[in-house]
């Protein structure tokens, strides 16, 4: 399977069986994006050295104006979609084989991970996972270990409070906390200017 056909299979939301070929495809992929972090992961690199790296492990072009800070890890890397002005701070974990989505002008807090793949329930299929997309919006904060799962979108402007962890959708402008997250407040029209 290529690589471009197992992403295809992810967004669309089927089924990863164990033992498919598709499976077979993700972990092919996963040593690829483990290297690609591990290099990314070891000793200094320039922030144009960063940028290079991380548009060969999502395999796009990433706009200049996108900034991380290691270590980063991610277990596929190829279902990584970033806008511009996107700041990734240490030590965030992303499980992208489902697509993670970020908007232009989003920070992400240290140790921060996006996850993408559940589990099947059932006990003889729990080797089967199932792929859905974070969608998180433009200039969206998530604070310092805050946990996205599966499914999740983050409307515009919002803020999830650090050790968050996020179970369903999120409004626009809010701020969100707590485990599970919650709605605490909308943000205020001084904070939106």
């Amino acid at each position: 399977m290529e690589v471009s056909q197992f992403l295809e299979h992810l967004n669309s939301g089927a089924p990863v069986e164990g033992g498919s070929e598709a499976h077979l495809c993700m972990h092919g992929v996963s040593q690829e994006a483990l290297r690609l972090t591990a290099e990314m992961n070891s000793g200094y690199h320039t922030p144009e050295e960063l940028r290079a790296l991380f548009s060969r492990l999502t395999g796009q072009p990433v706009d200049e104006t996108f900034g991380l800070f290691p270590p980063f890890h991610a277990d596929c890397g190829k279902n990584i979609h970033v806008g511009k002005h996107v700041f990734i701070n240490m030590g965030c974990k992303f499980q992208d084989q489902g697509g993670i989505f970020i908007g232009d002008g989003t920070l992400i807090g240290h140790n921060v991970v996006l996850a993408t793949l559940n589990h099947a329930m059932s006990p003889k299929d729990r080797g089967t996972m199932l792929p859905s997309p974070i969608h998180i919006g433009t200039n969206v904060w998530i604070g310092s270990n805050a946990t996205v799962l599966p499914g999740v979108t983050i409307g515009d402007g919002a803020v999830v409070a650090a050790g968050a962890v996020v179970t369903k959708d999120v409004p626009e402008n809010v701020i969100v906390g707590g485990v599970p997250a919650r709605v605490i407040r909308p943000l205020s029209k001084e904070e939106l200017q």
